[in-house]
């Protein structure tokens, strides 16, 4: 009757099984290696109850991911209810944090770790955080004067680069919370990533049409390439040999890199979007189960959300494989890949904007 009365479907019945559990926790304790899971509880209900309980569920989402082990208050044998787990099943939304004082700009995992996240702020802050049982903060960097725009964990998760509207680009030590590299430019630093072979290269886009080359350990620019707009966007290839860069009009840049000498130069614009929003995303994927070949994934600010695949025998060549639009143009949208591969569901991408929504593709 308490799940009834609070309306039937699949957040209802989770709410309703969550309070059962609760009041049965001496019994089933949650540790770093099953922290979010559905325990089996031996708190007993109603067979009328947990049997209409699931058939509502299934007709309401189907998407059930753990087994809920149900029993009889009639002392009948205990039962497994058992359903496929979907390449992605959302069980609900923890807040782990609630210590920022102004709004998240821009947040990113650690690279190949679940466990390590960071988050820029509107206020130049940057936090970087272990969200494993228990969640807590690592560190909180300060330095920039305004809005994180962009920030790259370095290959070992040992360094963070960062930059902001403050022009400034800044190289973080996240074992000692220190910054141990400045580099001041002569406008808003836009997004930035560290080179995957050569750790010592990063690689900024800013708002003055440049895409900066710039060694990491003496702060200096070796090479610079001018584009045609802002540049908005970037990522890299795993070989490190190709830069995918998007500008303020929606144009999208291939460019080799030397990943010794940190040389620059263009081959290729593509102009495949429908209009001249700004380019939120660009992100590179090695291979793709749809185009069976490396494959970039960019999103406009407008919503709008391209495809494409990449001709590695010529130069990094974009061939536009499909678009969708995602929503009104009122809204700053970005897309990420999602990490995991589904062999029979596929892949799937998922996209947030300002108003918090988070949808999956």
């Amino acid at each position: 009757m308490e799940w009834r009365c609070n309306g039937k479907g699949y957040i209802a019945y989770r709410n309703f099984l969550l309070r059962r559990i609760d009041a049965a926790s001496s019994s089933a304790h949650s540790t770093p290696s099953n922290s979010g899971r559905w325990f089996a509880s031996p708190t007993t209900f109603s067979e009328a109850d947990s049997w209409s309980s699931i058939r509502d569920l299934r007709s309401n989402s189907g998407k059930l991911s753990r087994t809920l082990s149900v029993s009889s208050k009639h002392s009948e044998p205990e039962r497994h209810v058992r359903f496929a787990e979907p390449a992605y099943s959302f069980v609900g939304m923890h807040c782990i944090f609630d210590n920022c004082k102004a709004s998240v700009t821009v947040l990113q995992f650690g690279r190949t770790n679940s466990d390590l996240l960071a988050y820029g702020s509107s206020d130049g802050s940057l936090t970087v955080c272990q969200v494993s049982e228990p969640p807590s903060v690592l560190q909180k960097l300060t330095g920039h004067s305004k809005d994180i725009t962009d920030f790259d964990f370095s290959s070992n998760n040992q360094y963070i680069a960062s930059c902001s509207m403050d022009k400034t680009v800044r190289v973080w030590e996240i074992s000692k919370g220190t910054c141990i590299r400045v580099v001041y430019g002569v406008s808003s630093q836009l997004c930035i990533c560290f080179h995957p072979v050569n750790n010592n290269l990063l690689l900024v886009g800013n708002a003055n049409r440049e895409i900066n080359a710039i060694n990491f350990s003496t702060g200096r620019v070796i090479s610079k390439l001018t584009c045609d707009n802002a540049v908005t966007a970037l990522d890299i290839d795993h070989t490190g040999q190709l830069i995918f860069a998007g500008d303020a009009q929606g144009y999208i840049y291939t460019i080799s890199v030397n990943s010794h000498t940190g040389s620059l130069s263009r081959t290729h614009k593509n102009k495949s979007c429908k209009s001249k929003s700004s380019i939120t995303t660009i992100q590179y994927r090695t291979f793709s189960l749809v185009a069976r070949c490396p494959v970039l994934l960019s999103c406009a600010q407008d919503g709008n959300l391209y495809f494409f695949s990449i001709a590695t025998n010529s130069h990094g060549y974009l061939t536009l494989i499909c678009s969708l639009k995602l929503a009104s143009p009122v809204q700053n949208i970005r897309a990420s890949f999602c990490p995991l591969l589904s062999l029979e569901k596929g892949e799937f991408i998922g996209y947030w904007q300002r108003r918090f929504e988070c949808l999956l593709l």
